[in-house]
């Protein structure tokens, strides 16, 4: 197993304040040209990536570059935690804050 090194990555996660799991996490990197953007938590099948966000940080890596980007709630999970459209919305929040993270670093 190989894994390619990355220039800038950052993850940011809102978390239950139960279980301490991620309701939404979202991962952020750049590696060259290549940009991924992956959540955790939020959809009910399990880690998938926001190709929208990712060619909007292809332009720029940097946070404004997802202004007014959402993701539609289908698909999404929803419980007494966090209803399909919170999840949604906050993976904006939290891909913006990844983003931030991998520049400060």
């Amino acid at each position: 197993v190989s894994f390619p090194i990355v220039k800038k990555a950052g993850y940011e996660k809102f978390k239950n304040q139960a279980s301490r799991f991620a309701l939404v996490g979202v991962f952020a990197s750049k590696r060259g040209s290549e940009i991924r953007v992956a959540v955790t938590g939020a959809g009910s099948n399990g880690v998938f990536r926001v190709a929208s966000f990712e060619e909007a940080l292809k332009k720029r890596f940097a946070p404004k570059s997802l202004e007014g980007l959402t993701i539609p709630a289908d698909g999404m999970n929803s419980d007494l935690h966090g209803s399909a459209d919170y999840r949604a919305a906050m993976v904006s929040v939290m891909a913006a804050r990844a983003v931030e993270k991998a520049l400060a670093r």
